[in-house]
C-alpha cells in the first residue's frame, strides 16, 4: 500500500489528520482489522467496531477514516470527554465471526493501551463484546451482566427522535410528528426502535431494509406500519436513514421528495457539498453525528459511572442543539452541516490553545 492510501485523502476532514491508523492482522482467526485513532485531544478515541464484509481494504479503509472522523466531532458536540476513533473488521460476521477472532480483536485494542476504547457497531453487538472484554479493559456497551450499560439502540434512537422532533419545530412549527409520514431506511437496533417511538407519536411509518427477515421481524412486531423496496422513492415528511452511510448522493439529493432528513446513520452524505444542494432545494438536513449521538452518550455515561437518568437527560438535550444548530444556519444563510462542524472544530481547537 502507497503512503497515498493513507494519506492526503480527499474523503477525511481537512486539516485534521488521523493521529494513528493501525492495521492488523491475524491468520490463526481470519482476523484483519483497521483501528483509526482521528484525535484524543477531548480524552481517549471511543467508537463502535463495525464488522463488515467490505469490497476490498480500500473501502475499509475509506469508511474507517470517516467514521473516525465523524467520532470527534460527535463527541465535541456531545460535550462528552472523549476523541473520536473506529475500528473495522474486513469480513461477512455470519462467516467468520468466531470467540477466537473477537479475543484476537480484543488483544488489538489493549495493544493500544487505552488510547482507544472500542463499542458496538454493525455486525457487534454486546455478546461480543463481552467476548472482546475477555482480552482488554477498553471495551464498552457490554451486557449488564458482565458491568456493561448494554444496546445502545435504544438510546440512539431516543436522540434521533429528538432531532428530529426539532427539525420539524423549524420546519412546520411545532415539534410533534403526528400525521407526519416518516420513511425509515434500515430496521436494525436503532431503525426498529426509532420506529417504536415515531408511533408513539402519530407518525405514519414506511420501512425498508436490505434483510428481509429483518424488515419481516419489524413487521411482525409493529404491524401497523407500511413497506416498500426504496424509501427514497417515497413521497414522504422525513427521511430517516438509519442503515449504512452515503445514501445521500448527488442524484437523491436532487430528486429526494422529503422536506427533513434525519436518522442514525452515520455519514450519510456521500461528500460534504451535497448539504449544499438540500438547502437549496428546501431540505433540511440534520447532521447525521449530532442527531446520533444517543450511544455515545449512553456509553460516555457507563465510563464515568453515571446513571440512567443522566444519560436520558443528556440525550434529551439533542433537540436543544439541533435547534440552535438549524437557527443559526438559517440566521447565517449557511448549512446545518457547516454550523455543526463550525461548532466542533472551535472546541477542538480552544481546547488545543488551552493546553
Amino acid at each position: 500500500m502507497s503512503t497515498a492510501a493513507v494519506f492526503d485523502r480527499p474523503d477525511v476532514i481537512p486539516g485534521l489528520p488521523h493521529e494513528q491508523v493501525l492495521f492488523s492482522e491475524d491468520h490463526a482467526s481470519g482476523l484483519r482489522t483497521i483501528i483509526a485513532i482521528h484525535s484524543t485531544t477531548l480524552g481517549p478515541a471511543l467508537g463502535g467496531t463495525r464488522f463488515y464484509p467490505y469490497a476490498d481494504q480500500d473501502a475499509a479503509l475509506t469508511d474507517v477514516l470517516r467514521l473516525s472522523g465523524g467520532m470527534t466531532y460527535k463527541a465535541a458536540i456531545a460535550g462528552v470527554p472523549l476523541g473520536g476513533g473506529k475500528a473495522v473488521i474486513i469480513g461477512d460476521p455470519a462467516e467468520l465471526k468466531t470467540a477466537g477472532l473477537l479475543r484476537a480483536y480484543g488483544q488489538v485494542v489493549e495493544y493500544l493501551g487505552g488510547r482507544y476504547i472500542t463499542a458496538g457497531d454493525v455486525g457487534i453487538g454486546p455478546e461480543d463484546l463481552d467476548v472482546v472484554g475477555e482480552r482488554t479493559s477498553h471495551v464498552v456497551g457490554r451486557t449488564s451482566a458482565a458491568g456493561g450499560s448494554g444496546n445502545s439502540g435504544p438510546t440512539t434512537a431516543l436522540g434521533v427522535h429528538q432531532a428530529m422532533r426539532a427539525a420539524a419545530t423549524v420546519r412546520w412549527g411545532e415539534p410533534g410528528l403526528a400525521g407526519r409520514k416518516v420513511g425509515v431506511e434500515g430496521v436494525g437496533k436503532v431503525g426498529s426502535e426509532l420506529i417504536a417511538l415515531l408511533l408513539a407519536d402519530g407518525a405514519d411509518v414506511v420501512a425498508c431494509d436490505a434483510d428481509p427477515f429483518a424488515l419481516a421481524r419489524t413487521t411482525e412486531r409493529f404491524p401497523e406500519i407500511g413497506t416498500t423496496g426504496h424509501v427514497l422513492g417515497e413521497r414522504m415528511d422525513v427521511y430517516a436513514p438509519c442503515a449504512l452511510g452515503g445514501t445521500v448522493t448527488a442524484e437523491t439529493a436532487a430528486a429526494i421528495q422529503a422536506s427533513v432528513i434525519c436518522g442514525g446513520a452515520n455519514n450519510q452524505l456521500q461528500s460534504p457539498h451535497i448539504g449544499a444542494t438540500l438547502s437549496d432545494r428546501g431540505v433540511l438536513w440534520v447532521p447525521d453525528y449530532v442527531a446520533n449521538a444517543g450511544g455515545l452518550i449512553q456509553v460516555s455515561g457507563e465510563l464515568s459511572g453515571a446513571g440512567e437518568a443522566w444519560v436520558c437527560e443528556r440525550v434529551e438535550k439533542i433537540y436543544d442543539t439541533v435547534l440552535a444548530i438549524l437557527d443559526r444556519a438559517r440566521s447565517d444563510s449557511v448549512t446545518p452541516g457547516r454550523v455543526a462542524d463550525q461548532l466542533a472544530g472551535d472546541l477542538l481547537a480552544a481546547t488545543r490553545s488551552a493546553d
